[in-house]
């Protein structure tokens, strides 16, 4: 039961994403905010790829999929998060590349250290909104391409962004916001 609902949660979502992605998207709206190396399709096809990735990953008693964030871009699929150990890492990327349509995988998985308690979950809670809102308030940022995932003070940034010097930005944001104790930046440059 509690399997079938998540199911219907993500074909839920993927219904909503293609529903906000075709949206108002005739061709003068769709030249003015898409990029020119971007179609429709393409974020459609990578929101489906993204979905079969999760679910994957879900059915996979082994792997922490509820750490894990998932990007992909043109079919490369970014893994970041955090799990208990190496064999979690190596199943979510074995689970992955078994996705039809995945292109390459990126690792930016960590290990996690020590165990957390409730405060320090609350805590990173915390961190994550203020780091998500600091890199809203800067329009130089494109914070909707960027997932932040926050472990005992560590925050790791991950997602595809238009340039070096956004993941800079993007990573200099993110140490400035206190609580934070260090910043791994998984970012890609979009290809």
């Amino acid at each position: 039961m509690r399997v079938d609902r998540k199911f219907h949660i993500l074909g839920a979502a993927l219904a909503g994403a293609i529903a906000v992605l075709g949206a108002g998207c005739g061709p003068k709206e769709q030249a003015a905010t898409a990029p020119a190396t971007t179609t429709v399709g393409t974020e459609i096809d990578d929101t489906v790829l993204t979905t079969k990735v999760k679910s994957a990953l879900f059915a996979d008693p082994d792997i922490k999929s509820f750490d894990l964030k998932v990007e992909t871009r043109k079919g490369a699929v970014q893994l970041s998060g955090f799990v208990n150990n190496q064999e979690q890492v190596e199943r979510a990327i074995a689970a992955t590349r078994a996705v039809e349509g995945v292109t390459s995988v990126e690792n930016g998985i960590s290990l996690k250290e020590g165990d957390a308690t409730v405060g320090s979950n609350v805590d990173d809670g915390i961190i994550t909104a203020k780091v998500r809102s600091a890199l809203v308030a800067d329009p130089s940022v494109k914070s909707l391409d960027i997932a932040v995932v926050t472990r005992k003070g560590q925050v790791q940034l991950s997602g595809f962004v238009d340039s070096q010097s956004q993941i800079d930005l993007a990573t200099s944001l993110a140490q400035k916001v206190e609580g934070v104790t260090k910043v791994d930046s998984e970012l890609s440059i979009k290809q």
